[in-house]
């Protein structure tokens, strides 16, 4: 979240979706009765230090972390929040202000504070302590939502050896104190809402969730008999297919695959993002392949598909629709399709807040294919559909040394940086040398010029040289 982003959320006033409270030293008293309306309700956008009128007032910057901490472990709590959902605040300033932020999604279970049920309308939040009204939340819950189906005989046993230690290593490698971190196998399964109890008939156990994310190939195979994704490259023949990958395993190692199929078969320009360079082709398709996986509806036997032809990929999977149509990126009302997926794979760090894949691929798409414009059609089987650029298009001609030294006079780098860059061309452009003799010729740190010569060569500028460990300008 940015400022140019909340400035709208600031403006639009409180509502349904949105919620301010002042937060000054600590976190208010009712801030998690609004957590528990949004996911019991519609979601929503929780917006600390900002008062009634959405003026933005701050909170305390001494006490930040220690809200976010305090925020964080609360939601995780399930004597706080039952059953625990955890949620995060994310800091934003807004000119001297700053703000805390969080993205609070509709579950698709029935969440109580406190012990007491909250739900949200126009004016904010309220008690449900109606039994008939609690029981319609549920009942709306159980037809939406197929991830949340229980399977009472399911065990620990029955998820693919080794794979929740994988799981720990992404948390950790994303967040150090993850709060999952320390837990035992069943408690962090407990907290991530894969084990739930049906409060209409007392069954309990783990659900359509847990299997589909951690499930042995078995299990997967047993409970969901056609489920599977057809990755396909369909450039040559498009009768067959030049390349296929068959993915019918749990959904942590299926994004990997995904990832690693598009990483084969799709380009990757240059690109720079200030001074720093990033992958166009992992911002749009982790975006891709994780809206794929996370909001598909799994109880519809027809196979996900994820083609790539000559000039676009396209994407399709089966859905439970909201609405019919394409989706404008500029003004669309995302609907979280499985909301305990979508968490799962938020805290691995491989999908952003809800809507996210939608804005992030149409803002990118403009750098990695100039012009193209991405679709995404909302029907029973929602269909993404986003331009390439075509095989070969990233070829390009070996460069003179003129030309070269006017793309780097082109980086958005210090003047001191782009001097060295050209020096460093400068001295391969001759012959060719290794990181640490252009360092030495330099008198510079090699670390240094070696990501220079990486840059360079990413840039495609430079090439390996004749030299063993060598770089030569590109012939």
């Amino acid at each position: 979240m940015t400022a140019e982003n909340i400035a709208p959320l600031l403006r639009q006033g409180e509502g349904i979706g949105i919620e301010y409270k002042h937060a000054r030293r600590g976190l208010p008293r009712d801030v998690f009765e609004s957590v528990c309306a949004f996911l019991n309700r519609q979601g929503g956008h929780l917006i600390l230090g900002a008062d009634n009128a959405g003026a933005p007032l701050g909170v305390d910057e001494a006490e930040a972390d220690h809200l976010q901490r305090d925020f964080a472990a609360l939601s995780n709590n399930p004597t706080k929040l039952q059953p625990p959902f955890l949620l995060e605040l994310e800091p934003v300033r807004v000119g001297e202000a700053l703000l805390l932020y969080a993205y609070v999604p509709q579950s698709s279970q029935v969440h109580r504070v406190d012990g007491v049920v909250f739900d949200r309308g126009h004016e904010g939040d309220f008690r449900v302590l109606d039994h008939e009204r609690i029981g319609q939340l549920y009942a709306r819950k159980s037809n939406a939502y197929s991830e949340g189906r229980i399977f009472p005989r399911l065990g620990l046993s029955d998820f693919k050896p080794g794979l929740l230690d994988k799981v720990r290593a992404l948390l950790r490698a994303r967040r150090s104190d993850h709060p999952w971190l320390l837990l035992p196998d069943e408690e962090l399964l407990r907290s991530a809402g894969l084990h739930q109890t049906d409060p209409l008939t007392g069954e309990q156990g783990y659900t359509l969730a847990a299997v589909l994310l951690l499930g042995s190939d078995q299990v997967l195979q047993t409970v969901l008999p056609a489920y599977r994704i057809d990755a396909l490259v369909q450039r040559q023949d498009l009768d067959r297919y030049d390349d296929r990958v068959d993915i019918r395993g749990n959904l942590v190692e299926a994004y990997e695959q995904l990832m690693a199929f598009v990483a084969k078969h799709l380009p990757d320009p240059f690109y720079l993002e200030g001074d720093v360079r990033v992958s166009l082709r992992d911002k749009i398709f982790r975006e891709v392949v994780a809206n794929l996986l996370v909001h598909r509806e799994y109880l519809n036997r027809r196979p996900a598909r994820f083609v790539v032809y000559a000039d676009r990929v396209e994407v399709d999977n089966a859905n439970h629709a909201v609405s019919h149509g394409p989706l404008d990126p500029r003004g669309f009302a995302p609907f979280p399709k499985n909301p305990t997926l979508a968490r799962f794979f938020a805290q691995l760090g491989r999908v952003e807040e809800l809507g996210s894949g939608v804005r992030n691929v149409t803002r990118y798409l403009q750098a990695y294919r100039p012009g193209g414009r991405a679709e995404f059609v909302e029907e029973d089987v929602f269909r993404t559909i986003v331009p390439v650029p075509a095989t070969g298009s990233l070829v390009l001609p070996a460069p003179t040394l003129t030309d070269a030294l006017a793309t780097v006079g082109a980086l958005n780098m210090t003047a001191a940086v782009k001097q060295r860059l050209r020096r460093e061309l400068e001295l391969l452009s001759v012959a060719p040398l290794t990181a640490a003799a252009v360092a030495a010729e330099l008198q510079a740190e090699p670390r240094t010029v070696r990501r220079d010569l990486q840059l360079l060569r990413d840039a495609g500028l430079l090439e390996a040289g004749t030299l063993y460990g060598s770089y030569q300008f590109r012939q």
